[in-house]
C-alpha cells in the first residue's frame, strides 16, 4: 500500500495539468535537421521490426521485458530512477534472469541525480539493425543544469551479451525548464525501409527521429513539430497495410476537448484531426485480424476529476478505430468501450480511470489481438486506488467484450491484498515472452508496498492463466529505496498516460 502523498492522486494530478493545457494552435512550428555521416545506409535489416527481434535484447529468440522503477534511489541519491530489464525463456521471466540499468550504471551517460527518475517511460527496437533489440529510456525529469524537467532520451544498445553500451539522443534546440522530453515514446518504421523510427512527446513540442541510427544515437534525420504545442502522445503502427506505420498525435487535453485530440500525420507532413476521437495515450494492433492495424486509444479522465466539461464515460473509457487499405478516415466513428458496457466487468464510478494504460497482443493464440486494459484507481471495497485491468478479446467482428475477463488482487490465483494506493493496472503489456505464440500478461503494481511489483500470468488457449502466476518486488529485482517510494511497474512498454 502507497504511504506516500504525492502529485500522483488522480484530484490533484490531474487539475494541476488540466490547468496548463495549452489550446491547439492553428500555425505550425517545423524544424528539420538532416544530421551528418547518416546519408548512406546499408541494406535495411528487415527484421528490426518482427517480434523476433523486438524486444529481444540478447539475441536468444525470446522476447524480454523492460520495466520502469522511476523512483529507485542509487546509494544516497533519492530517485534517480532505474530500469529492470526481466529476460524472457521457455518459463516465462523471473527476478534471477535480469540486468538492472541506471545512469551510474557503466558505459550509460549521464550522472544518477536526485529526482531525475530514469524509466519514467521506456520502449525497444533495433534502431542500428545489428539483429538485437535496442532499449529506449525516457527521462523527462532529467535536470540540465540549473533548469529542472528538461528531460532527456536514451539509447541502450543490445547483443549477445544483453544491453551494455548506451548513447544518448540529441534533443531539439532550445528546451526549456519543466519541457519534459521523452515523457512519451513510439516506434514504428515511417518510411518503410526497415529502420525504425521514433517519435517523442513533452511538454514543449514533439520530435521525431528517422532512422537508421549510428552507434552514437545520430538519427539520419531530426524534425520538430510544435503543430499543438504540449503533445503528451504518440502513437505509431501500420494501419493501411502498406508495410509503412502512420504516426498518431495526440496533444493531450486542450481548450475544448478535454479528452484530448487525435492527429493523424500523412506520409508527406500533413496532419489531419479525426474530430470524432479522443485519447491520451494509445497502440495499434490488428484486433480483427484483417491485416490492417487498429488504433486503440485511452480516455481515463472522467467529469470527476477536472471542472471542465468532458463526455468521456464515467470512470474512463477506452475508443477503436479500425484500418482498412485507405487508413483511418476523419468520418469514422470510434467503438467505445467502458465499465458499463454490456459484459465488460464491474462498473464505472468516479475517476476509475479506466484507459489509463493498455496493451495489445494476442493471449490466446487465435490470431485476433486483444486489449489489456488498466483502471488503477479503481476502488476495490473501501479500498479505494487498488486497481485493476481487464482484457477484452479481439475477433472476426473487431473488439468484443464477450470473455472478457478482470484481473485485481482480489482475483484467485494472484498474490497479495489489494489495498488502496496499489494501482494495479498503472501499467499494462501484452507479450510472448514464452515463444509460444500465446502473449502473457504483465501488470505493474507501482504503489504496492513501499517498492512495487510487477504481476506476469502465462498466455493459453484459453487466455491468461492466473494460476501459476508470479509476481516480482522491486526489491527482489535489486532495486532499493531511500525515501521515495521505487514505483517498480510504473512504465511498461505498453501505453499509459503521462498527464
Amino acid at each position: 500500500m502507497s504511504s506516500r502523498t504525492s502529485l500522483r492522486t488522480p484530484n490533484t494530478f490531474t487539475s494541476r495539468i488540466l490547468a496548463s493545457a495549452i489550446a491547439v494552435t492553428t500555425s505550425a512550428t517545423l524544424t528539420v535537421v538532416v544530421l551528418p555521416g547518416t546519408a548512406t545506409a546499408a541494406a535495411p535489416y528487415r527484421g528490426a521490426n518482427t517480434a523476433a527481434v523486438q524486444d529481444d535484447f540478447n539475441g536468444d529468440g525470446y522476447r524480454d521485458v523492460a520495466v520502469g522503477a522511476p523512483g529507485a534511489a542509487n546509494g544516497s541519491v533519492d530517485e534517480a530512477g532505474a530500469v529492470v530489464v526481466l529476460y524472457g525463456s521457455a518459463s516465462g521471466v523471473s527476478a534471477s534472469h535480469r540486468t538492472v540499468i541506471t545512469q551510474a550504471t557503466s558505459g550509460i551517460p549521464g550522472a544518477a541525480e536526485e529526482w531525475d527518475q530514469f524509466g519514467t517511460t521506456v520502449a525497444s527496437a533495433d534502431l542500428d539493425r545489428d539483429g538485437y533489440a535496442d532499449l529506449l529510456v525516457g527521462t523527462p525529469d532529467e535536470a540540465v543544469g540549473t533548469m529542472g524537467g528538461v528531460g532527456s532520451l536514451t539509447v541502450v544498445w543490445g547483443s549477445s551479451a544483453g544491453l551494455k553500451s548506451a548513447a544518448n539522443i540529441s534533443p531539439p534546440t532550445g528546451l526549456d525548464e519543466g519541457c519534459g522530453f521523452a515523457a512519451g515514446l513510439a516506434v514504428g518504421d515511417v518510411t518503410g525501409d526497415g529502420a525504425p523510427d521514433i517519435g517523442v512527446t513533452g511538454n514543449c513540442g514533439a520530435t521525431t527521429y528517422t532512422g537508421p541510427f549510428t552507434r552514437s544515437g545520430v538519427p539520419a534525420e531530426r524534425r520538430f513539430v510544435n503543430d499543438y504545442g504540449t503533445n503528451r502522445g504518440v502513437v505509431m503502427g501500420d494501419v493501411d497495410g502498406d508495410g509503412r506505420a502512420e504516426r498518431f498525435w495526440l496533444p493531450g487535453p486542450t481548450d475544448g476537448d478535454e479528452g484530448g485530440p487525435v492527429h493523424a500525420e500523412g506520409h508527406d507532413g500533413s496532419s489531419t484531426e479525426l474530430p470524432l476521437a479522443d485519447g491520451l495515450s494509445g497502440q495499434i494492433g490488428d484486433i480483427d485480424g484483417d491485416g490492417y492495424g487498429d488504433l486503440v486509444t485511452g480516455v481515463p479522465y472522467d467529469a470527476s476529476l477536472t471542472s471542465a466539461p468532458v463526455p468521456t464515460h464515467r470512470g474512463g473509457e477506452i475508443q477503436v478505430l479500425y484500418g482498412s487499405a485507405h487508413g483511418i478516415s476523419p468520418d469514422q466513428k470510434p467503438q467505445i468501450v467502458h465499465q458499463d458496457t454490456g459484459g465488460v466487468p464491474g462498473s464505472g464510478e468516479n475517476g476509475d480511470q479506466f484507459g489509463w494504460s493498455l496493451s495489445i497482443g494476442d493471449t490466446n493464440g487465435d490470431k485476433y489481438a486483444d486489449v489489456l486494459v488498466g483502471a488503477p484507481w479503481e476502488a476495490l471495497g473501501s479500498s479505494t486506488g487498488a486497481g485493476q485491468a481487464t482484457l477484452l478479446r479481439g475477433s472476426a467482428a473487431g473488439l468484443t467484450t464477450a470473455g472478457s475477463r478482470a484481473y485485481s488482487q482480489t482475483t484467485g490465483g494472484i498474490a497479495g491484498t489489494a489495498e488502496a494506493g496499489d494501482r494495479f493496472g498503472a501499467s499494462t503489456h501484452l507479450v510472448d515472452v514464452t515463444k509460444d505464440g500465446r502473449a502473457e500478461i504483465v501488470v505493474g503494481v507501482p504503489g504496492e508496498n513501499s517498492d512495487g511489483l510487477l504481476w506476469t500470468a502465462r498466455g493459453s488457449a484459453a487466455g491468461p492463466a492466473t494460476r501459476g502466476s508470479t509476481t516480482i518486488s522491486g526489491t527482489a529485482a535489486g532495486l532499493k529505496r531511500r525515501y521515495a517510494e521505487i514505483d517498480f511497474g510504473a512504465a511498461l512498454p505498453g501505453a499509459h498516460s503521462t498527464v
